[in-house]
Formats: C-alpha cells, sequence, structure tokens
C-alpha cells in the first residue's frame, strides 16, 4: 500500500499521525512542506486547509485521524 503523509516541522498532528501510521508497521512516504514549499499549493488545489495529509491509493483525509489509520489494511499478497 502506497501511503503519502504531507507534513511540517513542529507540526502536533503530524507526528501522532506518523507515530500511529509507523506503529501498524506501514511504510510510507513523508513531504515535508518546510523543505518543499511548493506541495503546499498542490494540496489546496485539491481543498486541503488542515496538516498532516494522508493520502493512499484508496482514500485521503487531513488531520490527526486515528479512525482513518485503523482502516488501513495492508495490500493482499499472492
Amino acid at each position: 500500500m502506497r501511503i503519502t503523509i504531507y507534513t511540517r516541522n513542529d507540526c502536533v498532528q503530524c507526528h501522532a499521525t506518523r507515530r500511529a501510521i509507523e506503529s501498524r508497521g506501514f511504510t510510507f512516504e513523508m513531504i515535508n512542506l518546510d523543505v518543499n514549499p511548493e506541495a503546499a499549493d498542490d494540496l489546496r488545489a485539491l481543498g486541503y486547509r488542515q496538516l498532516p495529509v494522508v493520502i493512499t491509493e484508496q482514500e485521503s483525509w487531513s488531520g490527526f485521524r486515528p479512525d482513518m489509520i485503523n482502516r488501513l489494511r495492508p495490500r493482499a499478497t499472492a
């Protein structure tokens, strides 16, 4: 499963999201908007106004959402 987390330095909800996803054993890509500010324009164009933004192959959300993190399931392997 591909997971991308958009974050910023010193974002408490971002850190909580990263830790929760890590603790479930998922690998993910982090995009830090402090390092890549142009990515913020892309998120705004998608309608997001709050960090973190988590994007998976099936869904996306913003903010620290333990309910959504708990829904993540590893892709079935053949």
